[in-house]
């Protein structure tokens, strides 16, 4: 197993759903989690409170990541408590069920703050912790509308999805020579709390009958990101691992 003893690891977004899981599964390895969020205060000290019992250094940092002064306060923070940072998983986003005809700029502006601009604020902070560290990982939590595009509607989010994909390739080519990988994980229909709050358990199970391995758990994902922030993946970047159950396989 991919061991982080000393690293410490941002996640945005970690207060439930695959930010949580992913922070769970950086914390059964032994990093020193952050874990940021923006509204969920209850659900955060839930998943500060799993990740310590779990036996790991964790705190939480209040902060919207699409906002340029509070991710300098974030990575302030961090660089005060730490003195470094070693992972940055940009898991921060959301959607919204709207179709090109019913979308009006706000939305769409919204949405690609959240979902991309957040990954180029911490993106920026962390490469240039990681450029004089000569180290750092980051990964992007994008998703298997990246590739084929969403189906009924989500523009804006399909849109953010894809950008963070050149994003992330580009932020690859920059940071090798300092020792900094960038990647991406592309996950599908993944069982999260939202999921359910939309869909219900039958609706679930329709959802399921689609993808040939059944749905994902917010585990499966965080294994993957996993292994993406370990030495083990040191000759791995600009790539993107979908993890989708073998619904879209290209």
């Amino acid at each position: 197993m991919y061991e982080f003893t000393g690293k410490i690891a941002l996640v945005t977004g970690a207060s439930q759903g695959l930010g949580r899981g992913i922070a769970l599964q950086l914390d059964k390895r032994n990093a020193t989690l952050v874990i940021n969020y923006i509204g969920e205060n209850e659900a955060a000290e839930n998943t500060l409170n799993e990740v310590r019992n779990l036996g790991a250094e964790a705190i939480k940092i209040k902060a919207d990541v699409s906002n340029p002064k509070e991710v300098e306060h974030l990575f302030q923070e961090i660089q005060s408590k730490y003195g470094r940072l070693d992972i940055l998983v940009n898991n921060a986003g959301t959607s919204q069920a709207k179709d090109i005809f019913e979308l009006d700029f706000d939305d769409w502006n919204r949405l690609i703050n959240i979902n991309l601009s957040s990954g180029f604020l911490c993106s920026k902070k962390a490469m240039e912790i990681f450029k004089n560290q000569q180290y750092g990982r980051i990964v992007f939590v994008s998703s298997l509308v990246a590739q084929q595009g969403a189906l009924y509607g989500h523009v804006h989010y399909a849109a953010s999805k894809s950008g963070q994909l050149g994003l992330m390739k580009t932020l690859a080519r920059t940071g090798a020579p300092y020792n900094i990988t960038v990647n991406a994980v592309a996950p599908g229909i993944i069982r999260t709390e939202l999921l359910e709050k939309i869909h219900g358990e039958e609706g679930i199970r329709k959802l399921s009958d689609t993808v040939p391995l059944g749905l994902g758990s917010v585990e499966d994902v965080g294994n993957v990101v996993a292994f993406l922030c370990s030495d083990e993946s040191r000759y791995l970047t600009g790539i993107t691992i979908d993890i989708n159950g073998g619904m879209y396989i290209r």
